[in-house]
Formats: C-alpha cells, structure tokens, sequence
C-alpha cells in the first residue's frame, strides 16, 4: 500500500513538473567561418571544377579556389554561371520519431534545389539573402540519410540577379550561411509578430499550427527575473492576437539596449506542448515627414547606416565574433 502511494505521488509530480517541448536543432554544418564542416563537393566551371572533393559548409566556393571571381559591375557575358553540387550524410536522432521536421537554410546563392534521398525537398528557391526551409519528414529513413544540394550562382529569375547581383561588390556563389534540421511536434507554434511599445503595450499575433486550445506568455528580465504578470488567451484559429501592457518597462534605445525574454507556451487539454522564446525591446520608433527618426520620443541622428555581411577571407560567411566587432 506505502509503495503504490509513493508511486501515485511520483506521477503527480511528474504530472505537474511536465515541460513543452522546445524547438530542436541538429546542425549539419557548421555555424560560421570559424565553425566549419567538411560536405562532398563538385564545381561544373572555373577553377578547380570537374571532379569531386570536399568543402567546409558554410562558405563561398570562390574563396576555397573553386569557381569564378566576379564583381558585380562586370559584363553580364563575362559573369560566371557555375553551380556546385553538394552532398552530405546525416542521420536523425531516435527520439525525434513522428516529429515535424524541417531542413533549413539560412542563406544560399542563389538558385538551390534540395533533395533527401533522392527526391525534391520542395520547389527550387530563389533569391541569397533570407532563410527559406522544406518540411522532410515524409522523406526521412531510419538510419542514414543522403542530403544533396544544387546550387546555381547565376538565377533562373532575372530580378533577383538585378536585385543582388548587379552592385558595387563582389558577387558569390555557394551554402554560405548554416543548414539544420529543427524538430517540431506535430502541433506547434509556427511563429510569432512582436510590437512592443514605449508606453507598454505589447502586442502578439501568434500563427498555430495544428490542434490546441491556450496560449500562454511570461517576460523575463536579463537576469531571469518574471517582469509583469503571466498572461493567457484561447485560442480559436490558426491566429491568435493578444495585448497585454506592462508597467514602467525599461526602454530599448541604441545606447540602452534593455531586451526582455518573452516565452511563448502551446498548451491542450491544460497539457504544454511547444514553446518558444523571443528577445523584445519596448520601444516607439516614428517618422516625422520632413524632420526625421525618432526613437521613444527622442531625435535620432544617423552617421552610417550600412553593413554589409562580407569578410575579407571568407566573402558572405561571417561570424558572431566579426559581427561584434564590426559595431
């Protein structure tokens, strides 16, 4: 009788203490210029081209001696129209079984077509600079899987080669920002629109996917300490909006940059099944015709507003250190 009262307390206390699941990440590359990892490789032009051999993932091919140099300004005849072929073999975690899982890229130049084991992932994407994913899950096999990547360097769609191809800076090819898996479970929050205004209000529009009923929504300071109340709302739809105000929030500026953590809770049945976490800054930008940016009332005065991603040794892969030192 003792041990089955014991075993009942543990279920209640497991019960109580159960978690949401968090979106999870395996990288198959690396993360920056500094964290690299070696895919199969093959180049159809230019240097180095013709036969198999390995590249560090991300990067630019140009910069690893494949390929062709070209800047942007150069005679669209002169241009180099190589591709790179990329395959790599991975294997998904036991324990994500009848999960969702995505691929995703986090910047690719510039026309790349993906498949899993020999079939298309989804339609061929197009454009360098933004993180596009393909659902693969139906794709997926117990064990090893074969990930293979063609990337074309000049577009198929000629406004995104006027867009990022045509300017006064060298132009690459290439996997040149990270690639992961993220698994999800079958009911999830797809994702979320975040205003959080000086005078503290913050507004939410959260996009569901699948079946549930509440979402939740707790703010966090940079130590950890709850800031506000928890607040709830039902959910009807595939969009939930909600607006809570917060109390004398300390307000995000270029020189006080104060961020809060706001995580977001999925919840069926009282049973939490996705979460997710934000940074937020509370803060009202404006733009006064005529007269200029205003953050939180305040005038702004701009001496330099334009970075772009590009490293001397590396080209458009970067990293978390370079990006601290450039600002």
């Amino acid at each position: 009788m003792k041990r089955r009262f014991i075993l009942f307390l543990c279920l209640i206390t497991m019960f109580c203490f159960v978690k949401a699941q968090q979106t999870q990440k395996l990288y198959l590359s690396g993360t920056g210029n500094d964290n690299t990892v070696n895919w199969d490789f093959f180049c159809t032009d230019g240097m180095n081209s013709g036969k198999w051999t390995t590249i560090p993932v991300p990067s630019n091919w140009e910069l690893q001696g494949f390929g062709k140099y070209n800047y942007g300004f150069n005679k669209e005849a002169n241009k180099g129209k190589e591709q790179g072929l990329y395959k790599y073999k991975f294997s998904v975690p036991s324990d994500w079984k009848n999960q969702k899982i995505n691929i995703v890229f986090e910047g690719s130049m510039t026309d790349t077509e993906v498949k899993i084991n020999g079939k298309l992932a989804g339609e061929i994407h197009q454009g360098s600079f933004y993180v596009f994913k393909y659902d693969i899950s139906k794709l997926l096999k117990m064990g090893e899987n074969l990930l293979e990547v063609k990337v074309s360097k000049h577009s198929a769609n000629q406004s995104v080669n006027e867009a990022e191809r045509k300017a006064d800076f060298w132009i690459f090819g290439g996997i040149f920002r990270p690639v992961y898996l993220e698994a999800l479970p079958q009911t999830y929050i797809d994702r979320v629109q975040l205003d959080a205004k000086a005078n503290g209000i913050l507004t939410a529009n959260v996009f569901i996917k699948g079946q549930a009923d509440k979402i939740s929504i707790e703010l966090t300071d940079k130590n950890g300490k709850k800031f506000g109340n928890d607040f709830t709302a039902k959910i009807t739809s595939g969009l939930t909006k909600i607006e809570q105000q917060f109390k004398s929030p300390s307000l995000w500026s270029s020189e006080f940059p104060n961020l809060y953590t706001a995580t977001f809770t999925l919840s069926k049945n009282g049973k939490p099944i996705h979460q997710i976490a934000k940074k937020i800054g509370f803060r009202t930008v404006e733009v006064k015709e005529r007269d200029g940016v205003y953050v939180n009332g305040i005038k702004m005065k701009f001496k330099g507003v334009n970075r772009h991603s590009f490293y001397p040794t590396s080209g458009r892969t970067t990293s978390k250190k370079i990006s601290i030192a450039d600002v």
